[in-house]
């Protein structure tokens, strides 16, 4: 018996799940924040239960647990990252606070972009007084122009040490060309104390552009020391229960990696709860033959959408966090503050707002009777009838209706003249809308067709919205993930993930090079990715590696990852890559937008490797049905409300748990699921797959109307 184990920590529950040879099952549990650490061990303890044996007994026999994390995210955006020293080259100190013209636009909404007044650049990483230069220089050949001065780097060092930093991150002119500076800066902070974290980045970021290497250098060293000693105390309660196999971390690029390693590109993990769905959406699309689709989670405090496009997920170079970039490969996901816990509130002009702020896992929802005053999109659903009065997690967590309609009443109804039953169903409309919002810059702003897709919905709140989403931006089916799953469904991405790691290497060249060049840049970069694979400690059943290189039209910023051919290169491969980029800058830039005649540039070349585990969990099938009559599932009615128009109509309920493949729902239902509840809403119908999914088809003529995201006194919609 061999037990594989993905664990999600997000920020109001810690959801897992196990797969034993096609045996799947799931546990949820809530978060337990500053020491989340307890949380994954509470969950872990759940599945044990089910399996009927001790924790340790189950983890003796566990192949590899894979954790997502949102540890490294939330110390980032909260700005709770301890002091760190940059060692920089002589003269270009300020590029960090000066953050090119970048640090106006990177990162804020359409409305901030307009607020040109109100722009500025409020978001440096560090004080001045932690940014020290060094005395060196290499050119952009890798040529070393000036020696380092050692002296006066064994100083910069002590400076910084003796002003309390504990982490420094070394980012030098043109170090991904040499690295030779950097190297030996370590080697002199480690002289000075051994203790001392050290980021280079010429192994975290080897790319060219310095603003957006230092910053994401020095923000891998923020959150490195603290990954660091999170995985290193899990990890040693994970072997004293016994844990057999290695702690795996999920990274931004779908991937994991081994929790030794992943505090040194510490960076490479801030997305790790984020990609977890979509890798999940890939796996469950090769059991149920969908190519294309739109995996949508709505968790406790985010709503996070991201694409999966001829079965394979869709993949960045770049993302964004407090208006900095960071240059990690990472599957494109796009995220709002939109999530269960999300909180209701009036802005200065007397509009209804949902997010970003959330009420998270404590003190949570106001219903959640925590301490909790302000209303959210759980307090919302209780009130109109989504979910039931005796409470979440199959009753475990109870909720109070009464505290939920005084927390809406007293910051949004009374304000706005509405009843409560108004006012709820105001917050539900938004939610839907903005989220539907969201939906249309992930897809159609990527240049795909949502008519051309199947939407996935997963995450404890995501089922109650989706078909309203869905029906937003024209999505005809909807699939939501239950069997054994549920609403761990990120979990179970993260169970199902392989091992990746990347390897990239700035290296500008003209639009046709010298294959071997290029081909010397490959082989290095292959050794470094097959090294660190060979580090991993777990056996692959193979091992798969994919070239590619971003390029850009000459002069131009903007620039498109296009793949390159395995194998000895020639001119015919690189012209082979130059069309694939022009394909994919059309698809996003429009057609005939592409300008040949400019030239074509060549920045970075990278590898990606995936190790593959001998472990892939899938679904198992259930039951069939013996007709489409889910009667046999009924519990009973309840007044539900989902249009205000309409009001509250006696609505069927049904256990999931007694549902089989083949039954059909007509709308409008409610579906209970032990840990989510699914909405059907009118018009609509439900069909159970022989996984257990359930196959929402929906009224997509809706997605014709504007979406509507503000709620303004005496509206109700």
């Amino acid at each position: 018996m061999t037990f594989v184990i993905g664990v999600d920590v997000g920020g109001t529950f810690t959801d897992a799940v196990l797969d034993d040879a096609g045996t799947v099952l799931a546990a949820k549990s809530p978060s337990t924040p500053p020491d989340y650490s307890r949380g994954v061990l509470d969950v872990l303890g759940l599945l044990a239960e089910q399996l009927g044996m001790s924790m340790p007994e189950m983890l003796a026999q566990t192949h590899h647990i894979a954790h997502g994390t949102t540890s490294s995210l939330n110390a980032l955006v909260t700005g709770n990252v301890p002091p760190v020293g940059l060692l920089t080259t002589k003269g270009h100190r300020d590029s960090i606070y000066i953050m090119n013209v970048e640090g106006r636009y990177l990162g804020r909404s359409p409305h901030e972009l307009q607020n040109v007044l109100g722009q500025a650049k409020d978001h440096a990483l560090l004080p001045k007084r932690h940014a020290i230069e060094v005395t060196e220089r290499i050119d952009r050949d890798g040529n070393v122009v000036v020696g380092l001065d050692e002296d006066g780097a064994r100083a910069a060092i002590r400076a910084l040490l003796d002003d309390g930093v504990r982490a420094i991150a070394v980012s030098l002119l043109w170090s991904f060309r040499n690295p030779v500076h950097e190297r030996r800066l370590r080697e002199l902070v480690a002289e000075a104390d051994p203790d001392v974290f050290v980021a280079l980045s010429c192994e975290v970021s080897p790319r060219i552009r310095e603003f957006s290497r230092n910053a994401t250098t020095i923000m891998s060293t923020q959150i490195g020391p603290g990954l660091r000693d999170y995985l290193t105390a899990l990890e040693a309660a994970l072997r004293e229960n016994r844990l057999a196999g290695p702690l795996l971390v999920m990274q931004s690029n779908g991937g994991a990696v081994a929790a030794q390693e992943a505090p040194a590109t510490a960076i490479s993990t801030v997305g790790s709860v984020l990609t977890g769905g979509v890798v999940g959406s890939v796996a469950l699309g090769r059991q149920l033959g969908h190519r294309n689709i739109i995996s949508t989670d709505v968790g406790g405090t985010t709503f996070l959408a991201g694409l999966v496009v001829d079965g394979e997920p869709v993949r960045d170079t770049t993302t964004v966090i407090n208006h900095h970039p960071i240059n990690v490969p990472t599957l494109r996901v796009d995220a709002i503050g939109s999530g269960g816990g999300a909180i209701a509130w009036l802005d200065a002009g007397g509009n209804l707002r949902i997010g970003p702020r959330s009420a998270q896992a404590v003190p949570g929802p106001a219903c959640y009777g925590n301490g909790g005053t302000e209303p959210t999109n759980t307090d919302a659903n209780l009130v109109l009838g989504i979910l039931p009065e005796r409470g979440l997690l199959g009753g475990r967590k109870p909720l109070s209706t009464e505290l939920a309609c005084r927390a809406i009443e007293t910051r949004i109804a009374k304000p706005l003249g509405l009843t409560v039953e108004e006012a709820a169903t105001a917050i539900y409309t938004v939610q839907n809308a903005q989220t539907g919002d969201l939906l249309r810059k992930t897809v159609v702003e990527a240049g795909h067709d949502p008519r051309d897709f199947v939407l996935y919905a997963f995450g404890g709140a995501g089922p109650a919205h989706c078909a309203s989403y869905a029906a937003e931006i024209g999505v005809s089916e909807v699939v939501v993930p239950l069997g054994p799953v549920a609403s761990a469904f990120s979990a179970f991405g993260l169970a199902s993930s392989d091992i990746v790691l990347a390897a990239e290497l700035s290296d500008p060249t003209i639009v046709p090079f010298d294959p071997t060049r290029a081909e010397r840049d490959f082989a290095e970069l292959e050794k470094r990715v097959l090294d660190g694979l060979g580090r991993q400690g777990v056996r692959f059943e193979t091992i798969e590696l994919h070239r590619e290189i971003d390029m850009r039209y000459t002069m131009q910023l903007a620039e498109v990852t296009a793949p390159v051919a395995n194998g000895p290169l020639d001119m015919a491969a690189i012209e082979e890559a130059a069309a694939a980029f022009e394909e994919r800058y059309a698809a996003l830039y429009g057609k005939d937008t592409g300008f040949r005649e400019a030239g074509i540039q060549a920045i970075t070349f990278r590898v990606r490797g995936t190790g593959v585990l001998p472990f892939s969990p899938e679904l198992p099938g259930v039951p069939a049905a013996d007709s489409a009559d889910p009667s046999g599932a009924w519990i009973a009615t309840r007044p539900v409300c989902l249009d205000i128009r309409g009001g509250y109509v006696e609505t069927p309920i049904y256990d999931y748990r007694e549902l089989r493949a083949g039954h059909m729902l007509t709308g409008p239902a409610i579906v209970e699921v032990p840990t989510t509840t699914v909405v059907v809403p009118d018009g609509t119908t439900a069909t159970v797959d022989h996984l257990g999914n359930l196959i929402i088809r929906t009224n997509a003529a809706r997605a014709i109307q504007p979406a509507r995201t503000a709620v303004t006194a005496g509206s109700a919609s």
